[in-house]
């Protein structure tokens, strides 16, 4: 084995708690993102607090399509055992209310606020002189000029093109060698290593939906009798 010896990892599972949503193995060939001495390769791309507490991801990215509210903040933080990138707005949520939702994401305990891609430059600028905490500016298009995104404060971007998001990522990656990106990774684990392979350092994984894991659990059920 080349001299290397083969590291063996304990793995403790108990009896209630080993049905959960396990992210693809394969992500772990990225090299993560170091933040605040966490090293997070993982993000589970929900907002279902029974897949928060029943999954192996590193952390968890919760971004939806409604205006963001304090309440669900605090929700999906007291849930999670594992860091939560909180989504604040910036799509149909803008202006003052979008850096206070993210203060107040602070003070709730997520570890990072996520913006989407029409939030503008001079919001990402107000959001980074109010908070200590990572500010993660979502890019959905090869047109989108990411050195704005970080002149103005990003910290880390969320590369969000669908079929488009390894080529974008490359793009990224050319110009900013060393800048911290996340990206989605697509459906398979072929798709996932090719954002790898084009400079994602972390990946989002969207867990099949609550009921189609239900589904499979009462087919069981059934087959059972």
């Amino acid at each position: 084995m080349d001299g290397k010896k083969i590291k063996q990892v304990p793995e403790i599972k108990g009896i209630l708690r080993s049905h959960v949503i396990e992210v693809p193995s394969c992500i772990r060939e990225c090299s993560g993102i170091k933040i605040f001495g966490k090293r997070i390769k993982s993000l589970l791309f929900t907002t279902d607090v029974a897949i928060i507490r029943n999954t192996n991801a590193d952390a968890i990215i919760a971004v939806y399509p409604f205006t963001p509210q304090p309440l669900i903040t605090q929700a999906l933080v007291m849930a999670a055992d594992v860091p939560v990138f909180c989504g604040v707005g910036g799509g149909i949520t803008q202006g003052k209310r979008v850096v206070n939702l993210a203060l107040d994401a602070e003070f709730k305990g997520a570890m990072g606020v996520v913006v989407n891609a029409p939030t503008s430059n001079e919001i990402i600028k107000k959001i980074r002189t109010v908070i200590d905490i990572p500010v993660i500016v979502t890019i959905v298009s090869e047109c989108e000029n990411p050195a704005e995104r970080i002149e103005a404060g990003s910290t880390i971007l969320n590369v969000s093109g669908g079929k488009n998001t390894p080529e974008i990522v490359r793009r990224i990656r050319e110009q900013f060698p060393t800048f911290p990106i996340i990206a989605t990774g697509g459906p398979t684990e072929e798709t996932i290593m090719k954002t790898i392979e084009a400079g994602a350092n972390a990946i989002t994984y969207t867990p099949p939906p609550s009921g189609d894991v239900m589904g499979n659990l009462m087919d069981k059920y059934r087959d059972g009798y």
